[in-house]
């Protein structure tokens, strides 16, 4: 293809954007947080996303939102695409959206998706979002299925890029990342899509659970942009309860808010941890 590749490891996000800038890198690829993380960074350093020649990000590795898409394109400048692969088959790779951004593209002449009851086991209708599974040929040796428990769905449909391999829907989450709380299912990308929603808040957040009785509690810590961040108690609470109750009409449930300050939580140089279950500890 004649494309140079930079393998630049994680961290050091500010050596990271000194050599997009000496070498005119014109595509990223991490994990979506990350890139949040190093437009803010950017930011911080007073670079402006012109300076960079990126076009384009290629993002991965942990579940992310379209708000998330939205909020990474308008900072950087680029098209954000969304990735997906095994590191335990072939790393990036299995699928890919492509520039119609319409699902992703599984490369199906080397890999056999189904999706599968996770607690049966058995595969269900392709347009049923459940956890997939991959059976991956290597060569001429066909491996044993792997359970991905990525939660998606597969379908067929006519591309407006002219590629006719199977679809898949961006992941969701996986089914052993859902958090069960008083009997309903909660996704970490559900807390995501309300704060990208909101001008006052940014997609940096942490999720406790905790369990007093037999009582599931749910606390999330959010922080706040700098503009709205204030030493008045009134102002605070009112968005305190403003996010509260955007939250509770998306999962159904009371969650516990502390805002905090921004640049609190701590920022992700690879996958975003986005939960502690103290349930289990």
């Amino acid at each position: 293809m004649g494309a140079t590749v930079i393998p630049i490891s994680g961290g050091n996000t500010k050596r990271q954007i000194m050599i997009m800038q000496d070498f005119g890198s014109t595509h990223l690829t991490c994990t979506p947080s990350y890139a949040l993380n190093i437009a803010e960074v950017m930011d911080s350093m007073g670079i402006d996303k012109k300076q960079l020649k990126l076009t384009c990000g290629m993002f991965g590795a942990e579940p992310w939102t379209e708000a998330m898409r939205t909020d990474i394109e308008k900072n950087l400048g680029i098209q954000a695409i969304d990735i997906y692969g095994l590191t335990e088959v072939i790393g990036p790779g299995v699928s890919s959206e492509c520039m119609e951004k319409s699902g992703l593209h599984v490369f199906d002449d080397h890999f056999y998706p189904e999706i599968i009851n996770p607690d049966t086991l058995e595969p269900l209708p392709e347009e049923k979002w459940r956890t997939g599974v991959h059976h991956h040929d290597k060569g001429s040796v066909p491996s044993a299925p792997l359970r991905t428990r990525d939660i998606t769905r597969i379908y067929h449909d006519n591309c407006a890029c002219g590629r006719t391999h199977i679809k898949m829907e961006r992941v969701r989450g996986r089914d052993d990342d859902m958090l069960i709380i008083r009997g309903v299912n909660v996704f970490p990308t559900q807390i995501e899509s309300v704060l990208l929603s909101m001008e006052e808040t940014r997609p940096h957040y942490h999720i406790h659970v905790w369990r007093e009785g037999t009582l599931d509690l749910l606390e999330i810590w959010i922080e706040v942009n700098e503009k709205y961040f204030s030493d008045e108690i009134k102002q605070l609470e009112a968005l305190n309860k403003k996010i509260a109750h955007e939250i509770q009409s998306t999962i159904g449930i009371n969650a516990k808010i502390k805002l905090v300050e921004p640049k609190t939580i701590e920022r992700s140089e690879g996958k975003a941890k986005r939960v502690t279950d103290h349930r289990n500890q």
